[in-house]
C-alpha cells in the first residue's frame, strides 16, 4: 500500500448508458478513438499518468495542479466540435492510497463528487485545487460557492471552467441592483435537433421575458441581452453580474412524444439558491397556456402580494395558427443575428408576411413589418411609407394593449414622419411595460427628431442601460451620437458613434454616422476614412441612405470627401 498527496483528475462520459444503448459498436469506437488519438496523448504531454482506466472514465495522478487543471482545459476544448462524446472533469489535490492495481482515499472521493458535479464539457476543481494556482490559472474559473458534496464530511469550495468563460479582468465594485426584483431570462435549452424546436424553445423564452416585463412591479432585462449568452455554459454569479440582476430563470424544453417538456428554476444569481423550480408537460398547441403557467409560478414566489387584476394584465392573446406565431419569431431572430442589411430586411419582410398571410389578426407581425418598412423607407429600400403606415394601423386595430406590438409602431410611425403621435404611443407601451429597451430608446429618438434634444438624450441613455448586451446597441449607439451631437455634446458624440463602429464591424451605419460627426468637428481626413470604410462595407451605399441617417446637408458634404 502506497500513501501520498497527489493532484486527482477524474473525467466521465456524459450519458455513456444512453449512448451504449444507441448505439453500442459507434460508441466504442468513438470511445478507443477518444483514448487513442486525444485523451491519453494530452495526458502525456501534461506529464500525467493513467492510473485507472473505467469503461466510461478515467483517474489520472499529476504531480501539480497546474498541469491537471490545463491537461483538463486542453482535453474539453479539444471536443468542442465532437459529435458524440462530451466529458465532465473534477479536479482535487488530496492524500490518496494505491493498493492491488487500485487507488481510493480522500483526493479520489472528493474529485469524484467534482466530476459529478460538472456540467457536460467543463471542468470543475475544488477551492484547495484552486488555491494552488498562479493568478494567470485562477482567472480561467468563475464560481468558489462552498457546496455539500455527497458523502464529503467538509463544505467544499467549487471553482468551474467552461469553454464560453473569458479570463477575469481586475476586480470591480459590482453595479448597484435596482430597488425592484430585478429578472433576466435566459435562452432555454433546447434538447432537440429539429431547428423547428430550437425556434420554439427562443421564443417561449421571448414571450416569457415580454410577460413578466408587462408586471410594473418587477426590472427585466430585455431579451436580446439575455440572449448574447446563449449556447455559453457561464456561471448563474457571473451572468447575474453581467445583466445586472437578482434572479435568472434557466431551463430546458424537450419534446416527448406529442408533448413538449418544459423545465424551469428560479435562481438567486447572488446566493446561487435555486428559489423555486417546476417541470411543464404540455401538448405543442396549448405552448401559450403553458407560458402563463410558468409566468404565473414565478410572479407568485416574487411578488406574493400582486392581485388578481395585476396579474390580469399580463395575458395576451395568442395567434389563431401557430405556424403564425413560429415565423413572427423567426423574423425577429434574423434581424437579431445578421443584422440591418438589405438582404436581411427582404428576408424578415418576407418572413412578417407568412406570418400575416397565416394569421390575419395577428398584432404582432404587422408591428414588425411596420417597423421594418418604416426603416426601409428611411434608408431608401421602400420608396413609399404607405405600407408601413397601413400594417402600423392594422396592428393597432388588432392590439392596442401590447407594449411590443405598440413599440414598433411608435418607431414606425416617427420614422415616417409622424412623430408626435409615435411620442404618444410609445409613452403607452412605456406605460405597459417600463422595461421596454426598444420603445425607451424609440421614444428618445422621436423626441430627437422633434428638437426636444435634451429629453431625447435621456431616454436614448436609460434605453441602452435596460439592454445593456442587446445587439442593437450599435444602431442604438449611433442615434445615441446623433442627439447628443444636436444637444451640443459634439465630443461625446463622437465618442458613442466610435463605441457603435466597435461593437459592429460589419455595420455601415455607424462609420456613416460617425463620419457625419468628424465632419462637424473638422476633422476631414478622419471622416473620409469612415466613409472609406462604410463603402467597403457596403459597396452600393446610396446617397439616399445616407440622407436617411444624416440628413441631406450632412449628406451632400460627406458626399465631397
Amino acid at each position: 500500500m502506497q500513501r501520498r498527496l497527489t493532484a486527482i483528475l477524474i473525467a466521465d462520459v456524459v450519458d455513456y448508458s444512453r449512448l451504449m444503448g444507441e448505439d453500442q459498436s459507434g460508441t466504442l469506437v468513438a470511445l478507443r478513438q477518444l483514448r487513442g488519438e486525444l485523451f491519453e496523448p494530452i495526458v502525456n504531454d501534461y506529464q500525467g499518468s493513467v492510473v485507472k482506466r473505467m469503461g466510461d472514465g478515467w483517474i489520472v495522478e499529476f504531480s501539480g495542479v497546474s498541469n491537471a487543471v490545463d491537461c483538463a482545459i486542453k482535453i474539453q476544448e479539444g471536443l468542442k466540435s465532437h459529435k458524440l462524446i462530451r466529458l465532465r472533469i473534477g479536479i482535487h489535490i488530496g492524500e490518496v492510497v494505491f493498493e492491488d492495481e487500485d487507488v481510493f482515499g480522500d483526493g479520489v472521493n472528493v474529485a469524484a463528487r467534482l466530476e459529478a458535479s460538472a456540467e457536460p464539457g467543463s471542468v470543475a476543481i475544488s477551492d484547495t485545487a484552486y488555491n494552488s494556482l498562479d493568478g494567470k490559472s485562477a482567472k480561467q474559473f468563475r464560481g468558489g460557492e462552498t457546496q455539500k458534496l455527497k458523502n464529503i464530511a467538509r463544505p467544499v469550495g467549487v471553482w468551474n471552467w467552461h469553454a464560453g468563460i473569458e479570463p477575469a479582468a481586475e476586480e470591480h465594485v459590482a453595479p448597484t441592483l435596482p430597488d425592484k426584483p430585478s429578472i433576466a431570462v435566459l435562452p432555454l435549452t433546447c434538447m432537440s435537433a429539429d431547428p423547428e424546436h430550437e425556434y420554439l424553445a427562443d421564443g417561449l423564452c421571448e414571450d416569457l421575458t415580454t410577460l413578466l416585463a408587462r408586471v410594473p412591479d418587477f426590472f427585466v432585462i430585455a431579451r436580446n441581452s439575455s440572449f448574447s449568452f446563449k449556447g455559453r455554459n457561464l456561471d448563474i454569479g457571473e451572468i447575474g453580474h453581467a445583466l445586472n440582476v437578482r434572479y435568472a430563470v434557466v431551463g430546458s424544453l424537450r419534446p416527448i412524444g406529442k408533448l413538449f417538456r418544459v423545465t424551469t428554476q428560479l435562481i438567486d444569481t447572488e446566493t446561487g439558491q435555486h428559489i423555486w423550480s417546476k417541470r411543464f408537460d404540455h401538448p405543442s398547441d396549448s405552448i401559450y397556456e403553458l407560458q402563463d403557467e410558468i409566468t404565473s409560478a414565478i410572479v407568485s414566489n416574487l411578488l406574493p402580494e400582486l392581485t388578481r387584476k395585476e396579474f390580469e394584465r399580463i395575458q395576451r392573446r395568442p395567434p389563431s395558427d401557430f405556424n403564425a406565431w413560429t415565423y413572427y419569431q423567426k423574423a425577429s431572430g434574423v434581424l437579431s443575428v445578421k443584422g440591418w442589411r438589405e438582404e436581411t430586411f427582404t428576408e424578415a419582410s418576407e418572413l412578417y408576411r407568412r406570418s400575416i398571410a397565416l394569421d390575419e389578426q395577428f398584432a404582432p407581425a404587422y408591428a414588425g413589418l411596420s417597423l421594418l418598412l418604416a426603416l426601409g423607407h428611411v434608408v431608401g429600400y421602400v420608396s413609399e411609407p404607405d405600407e408601413a403606415l397601413a400594417a402600423a394601423e392594422k396592428a393597432l386595430a388588432l392590439d392596442n394593449g401590447n407594449s411590443e406590438v405598440l413599440g414598433f409602431v411608435g418607431c414606425a410611425l416617427t420614422d415616417i414622419g409622424f412623430p408626435n403621435r409615435g411620442i404618444e404611443i410609445l409613452e403607452h407601451a412605456l406605460d405597459l411595460n417600463p422595461s421596454n429597451a426598444q420603445a425607451m430608446v424609440a421614444l428618445g429618438t422621436s423626441f430627437f427628431f422633434i428638437g426636444k434634444n435634451g429629453t431625447a438624450v435621456e431616454y436614448i441613455r436609460r434605453g441602452l442601460e435596460l439592454s445593456p448586451r442587446d445587439s442593437r446597441q450599435a444602431f442604438w449607439r449611433g442615434i445615441f451620437a446623433l442627439a447628443l451631437n444636436s444637444h451640443g455634446e459634439l465630443e461625446k458624440g463622437i465618442e458613442e458613434a466610435q463605441n457603435a463602429c466597435r461593437l459592429d464591424s460589419s455595420s455601415q451605419i455607424p462609420r456613416v454616422i460617425l463620419a457625419s460627426l468628424l465632419l462637424r468637428a473638422g476633422r476631414q481626413s478622419e471622416a473620409a476614412s469612415a466613409m472609406r470604410e462604410a463603402r467597403r462595407i457596403h459597396p452600393g451605399l446610396s446617397l439616399r441612405e445616407v440622407q436617411g441617417l444624416v440628413g441631406q446637408k450632412s449628406a451632400g458634404l460627406l458626399e465631397t470627401i
